[in-house]
């Protein structure tokens, strides 16, 4: 035994609840393309209104979904964890993160490249159909979740 300290195991996409179920060819062609990173505590994985580049998929940790009101504090609307998914900007443009999401622990994602995964998904048209799919009941809860904030803060 050599007496070095091992890190965490990498992280494989193919673990992530997400893709579950997916075909093997295009988690394959995901799979090309993925890279990994950790984000410390207090650390921001995305800023509102730069460009959304990537979607992240959540291995390890909790991200808290932040917005910012010019007349309140920044507000929580939503912390997500192990097994979800962070950004559907990168769908539609003009492509800008539409919140901030900050690491309330430390965080490991996977992460694809947003042009890389539309080329994909322009080219896989079936398997884009059952990837949308999963990603529409997310879009719509963050959506949901953030009315519901708005609503409280402005005493609605």
């Amino acid at each position: 035994m050599s007496g070095r300290a091992t890190g965490p195991p990498p992280l494989r996409l193919a673990d992530h609840r997400f893709v579950h179920g997916m075909e093997k060819e295009f988690l394959d062609l995901l799979d090309a393309q993925v890279y990994e990173r950790t984000y410390e505590t207090g650390e921001l994985l995305v800023r509102e209104g730069d460009p959304a580049e990537e979607f992240l998929l959540i291995f390890h940790g909790k991200v808290a979904l932040e917005i910012l009101s010019a007349d309140r504090p920044r507000t929580t609307i939503q912390t997500i964890g192990a097994g979800e998914v962070l950004g559907w900007s990168w769908l539609f443009p003009p492509y800008r993160w539409r919140l901030d999401a900050r690491a309330v622990k430390t965080t490991r994602v996977l992460g694809i490249g947003a042009a890389y995964l539309r080329r994909v998904l322009d080219e896989h048209p079936a398997a884009a159909y059952r990837f949308l799919l999963r990603l529409l009941p997310v879009i719509a809860q963050r959506l949901e979740n953030t009315q519901l904030q708005l609503l409280d803060l402005h005493g609605g």
